[in-house]
C-alpha cells in the first residue's frame, strides 16, 4: 500500500481518537494584552515571575520557530525534550501489546526504551555495513500492526546522514508514520526534511535545542508534522509540559540566530581540524565521516583506549557494545581548547 493512501484516522488509537482533552485555564482564556485580574487558575497572586502558569501552546516560541523554519505554527508541537515528543507518538498511535515499531541499530537508544515502556514490540533491522537503511528488509519486516519507523539522520552514533533515495522510498512505500530524528541536522550540509512536509502526510520530524542551540539543560524538543497529527498529539500532551523558564530561555536563544550560527560554524571548523589531526594517530584504524557534532572512531581496543582517556581526565563514549560498532569510540567536538587536550592525550597514548 502506498503512502499516498495514508489516512491518519486509520492509525490513531481508538481511545485517543475519541478522547476529550483536558482544558486548562490558560486554554480557555488567552491574554489579549489588556490589564486583567486573573482569578481563574487558583494561582498564587503574589509576583515571583513564575507565579502564573505558562502558555500551554507556547505561542511566542512557536511563532518564532515558524519564521526561522518556514513552516506554519499549526505544524509545530513543543515538548519537554525530544524524548517527550517521541513518547507522545507511541502513546497516540501504538496499541500496547498489539502494535510494533521498527528501529535501525546502531541508533539512538531511547526509541527502544520507549517501545519497552509502552509495551510495544520493537523490530530491529540492522543498518547496512556502510550505515544505511536496508530498505528491502525494513519494508519486508512491516505488517498491519507496524505503526512507526524511526530514522535518525544524521544518525547517532555513526554520524552519517541517510541517503535521500532510501528515506524517500520508505516514506512512499510505508503506510504508517516515518519519524526522522534530526537532532543533529544543523551540523549537516544536507537540507532538512522540513521542506518535504507537505509532500509526505506520514512524515514526522523531530528536532531539539539541545545540540546546535546549546540548551540541553532546559529540555526543549520540537515536532514538525501535519496539522492533523499535531492536533492528535495535543490531545494527550500534559497541559503545561513546557515550563515558563524554558519558554523564556528558548525564545531568547532562538531569536539570536546570528550567535547560534557563529557557534555552529566554530564547531564545524573544529570538526574539520580534528579529522586532520586524527589521521596521524596510528591506533585509530578508521574515522567515520560525520554530519553531526561528534566523530566515531574505530580503534585497536576501544575499552583500553576509553580507560586511558578517563585517566587523562577526558570522558568520551565507548560504543563497542552497539551493533556494527565493535571497537569504536565516539567523542563530541568540543571547544578549541578541549579538542587540543583530546588530541594531546590521544597522541600521548602508547601505540
Amino acid at each position: 500500500m502506498q503512502a499516498e493512501n495514508f489516512n491518519i484516522n486509520n492509525l490513531v488509537r481508538p481511545n485517543v481518537a475519541g478522547l476529550k482533552p483536558y482544558s486548562s485555564a490558560r486554554d480557555e482564556y488567552q491574554s489579549t494584552g489588556s490589564e486583567m485580574v486573573f482569578l481563574d487558575a487558583n494561582e498564587n497572586p503574589f509576583q515571583t515571575d513564575v507565579n502564573r502558569y505558562p502558555d500551554p501552546q507556547q505561542r511566542s516560541l512557536r511563532s518564532e520557530l515558524s519564521k526561522i523554519k518556514g513552516v506554519d505554527t499549526s505544524t509545530i508541537l513543543l515538548g519537554n525534550g525530544s524524548d517527550e515528543v517521541l513518547d507522545l507518538l507511541f502513546r497516540a498511535f501504538c496499541e500496547p501489546g498489539k502494535d510494533n515499531v521498527i528501529t535501525l541499530p546502531p541508533t539512538y537508544g531511547m526509541y527502544k526504551v520507549l517501545a519497552n515502556i509502552n509495551n510495544i514490540e520493537n523490530r530491529e533491522i540492522l543498518l547496512t555495513p556502510d550505515f544505511e537503511p536496508d530498505v528491502a528488509k525494513i519494508l519486508k519486516a512491516t505488517d498491519e500492526q507496524t505503526k512507526i519507523i524511526f530514522l535518525c539522520s544524521p544518525n547517532n552514533p555513526t554520524g552519517n546522514s541517510f541517503s535521500e533515495e532510501n528515506i524517500s522510498q520508505i516514506l512512499q512505500d510505508f503506510n504508517g508514520l516515518v519519524v526522522i530524528d534530526e537532532a543533529y541536522i544543523d551540523f549537516s550540509a544536507k537540507k532538512s526534511w522540513l521542506l518535504q512536509l507537505e509532500k509526505y502526510p506520514n512524515l514526522v520530524i523531530t528536532q531539539t535545542l539541545s545540540k546546535a542551540y546549546g540548551m540541553a539543560g532546559i529540555r526543549l524538543g520540537i515536532c514538525y508534522t501535519s496539522e492533523e497529527i499535531i492536533q492528535i498529539l495535543n490531545k494527550i500532551k500534559p497541559p503545561y509540559n513546557v515550563n515558563e523558564l524554558t519558554q523564556q530561555r528558548a525564545l531568547a536563544r532562538v531569536i539570536d540566530q546570528e550567535k547560534v550560527n557563529s557557534e555552529v560554524s566554530d564547531i564545524l571548523n573544529e570538526r574539520k581540524r580534528l579529522f586532520k589531526e586524527l589521521d596521524e594517530i596510528k591506533f585509530i584504524e578508521k574515522t567515520y565521516s560525520s554530519d553531526a557534532n561528534f566523530i566515531l572512531l574505530k580503534v585497536d581496543d576501544a575499552t583500553r583506549r576509553y580507560d586511558e582517556l578517563i585517566s587523562e581526565g577526558i570522558v568520551i563514549r565507548n560504543r563497542t557494545t552497539q551493533p556494527l560498532c565493535e571497537n569504536t569510540l565516539r567523542f563530541t567536538v568540543g571547544t578549541k581548547e578541549e579538542n587540543e587536550k583530546l588530541i594531546k592525550a590521544l597522541k600521548s597514548l602508547k601505540q
